[in-house]
C-alpha cells in the first residue's frame, strides 16, 4: 500500500468514526514498511501516528513514535531536510501536549533553524511553526514574545487567499494575548477584524467564530459596557451551541451572561442564565 492510499483508508476510517480502527491499521502499514524498508512510507504513517496518538492523548506512545521516526531519519542522514524539520514539530507538538515544555522549545527551535534554510520565507509551513511556538510560549506565559511570533504566522496567513477561517482564528488568538498584555484597544481591534472574516460566510459560520464573539463579549466588559457585552456573550452562546452543544464553554459563558444581567439589575434574567450554567452537558 502507498502512501497516497493510506493517506486514503485513513480519511475514510475518520469519516465514517470508526476512530477505534485508526491505530491498528496504521501499525499495519508501519509494520508493512519496515518490513519492505520502504522508509518513505514508514517515516509518513509515524507522523500520522505522531498526531493520532497525541489527539487521543496517549503522550507516551506519541512521544515513543517521534523518537523512532527521528532515529531513522538520523540514520538516513536526513537531519538538514525540511522532512526532519516536520517531524521535529510534530514532535515538538507532542511534547507540548505531554507537558515536556522546554523539549518542546528546543525542538520547534531546531526545525525552525531548518525551515529557514530550506524553504521560502513565506511558506504556509513557516506559519504553523510560528503559531505553535506562539502557543508554546504563551503556556511558558512568555506572552511579549508569543505575540511576536504570532504575528508572524498571521503575515504568512494573509497572504493565502483559502485560509481565511484560519486568519480569522489566528486574530483571535492574538487578541487574547493582547488581553494578558492590559492592550484591551488592540485587543478589540483584532476582534473586529476576525468577526468581519467569521462573517463573510453568512450563516455558514466556522466553528471557532464563537471564541472571537465571546472574545468581543470580555473586551466591552473590561471598557464597562455592558449591554454590548450582553450582546456578543449571547450571540457567542448560539454559536457554542451549535457547533458544540451545550458544553463547557457553553455553561461558562452562560456564567457570565449571569454575572453582566445581575449587574444591570435584571434579576430574573441572570437567575435563567445561572441555571442554565450548572446544567449537565446536552449535545
Amino acid at each position: 500500500m502507498n502512501a497516497q492510499e493510506i493517506y486514503e483508508k485513513l480519511d475514510s476510517l475518520f469519516a465514517q468514526n470508526r476512530i477505534q480502527e485508526v491505530e491498528p491499521f496504521l501499525l499495519s502499514c508501519l509494520e508493512q514498511a519496515r518490513s519492505e524498508e520502504d522508509y518513505g512510507v514508514y517515516i509518513s504513517v509515524g507522523n500520522e501516528l505522531i498526531g493520532f496518538y497525541r489527539s487521543i492523548s496517549e503522550h507516551e506512545k506519541a512521544l515513543s513514535m517521534a523518537e523512532d521516526v527521528l532515529l531513522l531519519m538520523e540514520e538516513l542522514q536526513m537531519e538538514e531536510t525540511e522532512h526532519f524539520a516536520t517531524t521535529l514539530l510534530n514532535a515538538a507538538t507532542a511534547c507540548r501536549a505531554a507537558g515536556r515544555l522546554n523539549e518542546a522549545l528546543a525542538d520547534y527551535a531546531q526545525a525552525l533553524k531548518i525551515y529557514e534554510k530550506t524553504i521560502p520565507a513565506d511558506d504556509y509551513r513557516l506559519a504553523g511553526l510560528y503559531n505553535n511556538v506562539s502557543i508554546l510560549l504563551e503556556q511558558l506565559e512568555d506572552n511579549e514574545k508569543a505575540v511576536l511570533f504570532l504575528e508572524r504566522a498571521i503575515s504568512i496567513v494573509e497572504k493565502q487567499p483559502d485560509a481565511r477561517m484560519e486568519l480569522a482564528t489566528s486574530k483571535t488568538n492574538l487578541a487574547l494575548l493582547y488581553f494578558k498584555l492590559q492592550d484591551n484597544g488592540k485587543a478589540e481591534s483584532l476582534l473586529k477584524e476576525a468577526v468581519e472574516i467569521f462573517r463573510e460566510n453568512g450563516t455558514d459560520t466556522d466553528a471557532h467564530y464563537s471564541a472571537a464573539l465571546a472574545g468581543l463579549g470580555e473586551a466591552y466588559f473590561r471598557m464597562g459596557r455592558l449591554e454590548k457585552s450582553l450582546a456578543f456573550y449571547e450571540e457567542a452562546l448560539g454559536e457554542v451551541e451549535k457547533h458544540f452543544g451545550r458544553n463547557d464553554s457553553y455553561r461558562l459563558i452562560c456564567g457570565n451572561c449571569a454575572t453582566l444581567l445581575g449587574q444591570l439589575g435584571r434579576k430574573d434574567e441572570a437567575e435563567r442564565y445561572e441555571r442554565l450554567a450548572t446544567e449537565p452537558p446536552v449535545l
